[in-house]
């Protein structure tokens, strides 16, 4: 309360009350200024960042307490029954605050999330994006194995850091703004996609077509290192299915007769693997192998899933061209490549600004906060594609994606939160 009242009094310095109005924010009548904060204003003149910090670390046990909530609510990507309720779980968090939310159904994945505030129809002025995912790559039943715990300032459990941490993230940042009594003038849509883990195949589509109304894109994936940095660059991601053909014979009796289609698929993996170039951005990694039926059988067929990255476009283009033109090694083989990248790269062009303000938000703040290039892709490498400004990694602050070791830094829930609400008031 003592920091709550801190941001109110100096909000009313500078900004003289036109109408005085009580909020409540998880139960707690906060006495408020209903103010609009101006989109076009400086941070300086439209909220005071150091108090909204202080703020929202009095609540940092209460944001927790949400996590543990969204972390039991295990979701992963593959069981449609199993995101549904943690998406029911999201939607009711978001009714709380008054938001306009949409489930929008999907046949085989999970529902998708959409959640509005501020400003409807014409009377907004634009819209920025927010955008995060409900799945994780954990299976029901991982949470009895790597139970929700907190040691060491840190919380650990599956999906506390990809991506739940991101969730309450944005939602501290609505109370933050709602306690300080500010009204933002652009509608802000949450987009909570359901299979963001497995290529974002029913919720691109949807992302993209918000993404085309909105002047930004802000993405909740988790920072990069322990200090937070912010994702400015990733990679463009695909993947590529190489099937070798051969012809089979019996092993003993004839082999002269079979074409090992393991041996030609071997001779190509390591053709491929020759273009992988990590310096120039561009990495090739065969991920999945297998191929023949019996040990006495020459193997007619084999094929390799193979992870492919780029740095930019040209290096997109440079790979699929490569694999197009395979051409057999053995003598009677075929060889054919399917696939390719399923997400552009996210160049740093699209980021540059928003990153600028960013930096100056956490300044008044007293934070530093970096940047990376890193080469994991998300949704926002769609929008960025689309040549809408998009900055990512505005999420949790930890480590251990997708491992038993996966957990993150309690104590910057409330400076992301803040950094989020900052962003908001000067976009």
């Amino acid at each position: 309360m003592k920091a709550a009242h801190a941001i109110l009094g100096l909000y009313a310095k500078r900004n003289p009350p036109q109408t005085r109005f009580t909020a409540r924010v998880h139960g707690e009548q906060l006495p408020a200024l209903w103010r609009v904060v101006s989109i076009a204003r400086t941070m300086t003149n439209s909220l005071p960042l150091r108090e909204l910090l202080e703020w929202l670390r009095e609540r940092e046990r209460a944001m927790t307490r949400l996590l543990e909530r969204f972390v039991r609510a295990e979701s992963p990507s593959f069981d449609k029954a199993a995101v549904d309720r943690f998406g029911r779980l999201v939607a009711g968090e978001w009714r709380r605050r008054g938001a306009r939310v949409s489930l929008l159904r999907q046949r085989e994945r999970g529902d998708q999330v959409r959640a509005e505030l501020g400003a409807r129809g014409s009377s907004a002025r634009g819209q920025i994006l927010v955008l995060g995912h409900l799945d994780t790559v954990y299976e029901v039943g991982t949470i009895q194995r790597m139970p929700f715990r907190i040691a060491g300032g840190r919380a650990w459990g599956p999906g506390t850091f990809d991506m739940k941490g991101g969730l309450v993230v944005a939602l501290f940042a609505v109370d933050a703004l709602a306690a300080a009594g500010c009204r933002l003038e652009k509608r802000i849509v949450f987009l909570w996609t359901s299979d963001e883990e497995i290529g974002s195949g029913t919720s691109r589509a949807l992302v993209e077509r918000e993404a085309r109304r909105s002047h930004a894109v802000l993405v909740l994936e988790p920072a990069s290192g322990l200090n937070g940095r912010l994702k400015t660059a990733r990679k463009g991601v695909g993947e590529i299915e190489l099937i070798a053909t051969g012809r089979a014979a019996h092993a003993g009796l004839n082999p002269e007769k079979g074409v090992n289609a393991i041996e030609e698929l071997a001779l190509q993996i390591a053709r491929v693997s020759r273009w992988d170039q990590p310096r120039r951005g561009i990495t090739v990694s065969a991920g999945v192998i297998g191929g023949g039926t019996r040990t006495n059988v020459i193997p007619e067929r084999a094929l390799a899933m193979v992870d492919v990255r780029a740095a930019n476009t040209w290096g997109i283009r440079a790979l699929e061209r490569k694999f197009r033109a395979l051409r057999p090694i053995l003598p009677g083989a075929k060889i054919e490549a399917r696939g390719g990248f399923t997400r552009p790269p996210m160049e740093r062009k699209a980021s540059a600004a928003l990153y600028s303000k960013a930096r100056a938000v956490a300044r008044e703040m007293g934070l530093d906060l970096g940047e990376d290039f890193v080469g994991g892709g998300s949704d926002g490498n769609f929008t960025a594609a689309l040549g809408i400004p998009t900055l990512d990694g505005l999420g949790a602050v930890g480590e251990g994606a997708h491992s038993s070791n996966e957990n993150i830094v309690l104590r910057a829930l409330p400076e992301r939160a803040a950094l989020l609400a900052g962003l908001w008031s000067i976009l």
